[in-house]
């Protein structure tokens, strides 16, 4: 039997569902709902107290992906060196080498300790330069990367490790 009425329409507000309609942020007063990509970003604007030097990419260098950076003490460095099969740029400050690696690259990624992540190549003190890759990108696959630096810290892939309950 059809109605004059048409077919049910799903999702419609209330009509002929069953449902109430759910109002939206205006008309609750509630504040919109903000994703993790946001949040993420809003975490790293945040402004700290020595904001520090940007790592420079050597001149004729691009970053399509952004930049941002991954250090370790410089007794670690030459162990994670040899662990990796791409190097990006490297850089040293006498206490850290840094890894220039794409932006957002800890991103569901907790990087090991002792290791530092920068945020837009932001670092504590004056870097130099100590290896630059043929090409014209500057990046370290981060994946390798934080591979190299699990290996040399002795600490489990954060993906590898066991869930409790």
């Amino acid at each position: 039997m059809t109605g004059a009425a048409g077919p049910k329409r799903h999702g419609a507000a209330g009509r002929g569902s069953g449902r109430h309609p759910v109002p939206g942020p205006e008309a609750t007063g509630a504040e919109r709902a903000m994703g993790m990509n946001t949040l993420v970003r809003l975490q790293r604007r945040r402004p700290g107290a020595d904001p520090g030097h940007r790592l420079q990419v050597p001149d004729g260098m691009t970053v399509p992906l952004g930049c941002d950076a991954v250090g370790v003490p410089d007794r670690l460095g030459p162990l994670v060196v040899a662990r990796l099969p791409r190097l990006g740029c490297v850089y040293a400050d006498g206490a850290r080498w840094w890894w220039i690696v794409p932006s957002d690259s800890d991103y569901a990624l907790p990087w090991p300790a002792p290791a530092e992540y920068a945020p837009g190549a932001l670092v504590g003190g004056a870097a130099r330069l100590i290896h630059r890759p043929q090409g014209t990108v500057p990046y370290t696959p981060p994946i390798p990367l934080y591979l190299a630096l699990c290996r040399a810290t002795g600490t489990a892939p954060d993906w590898s490790r066991t869930i409790t309950a």
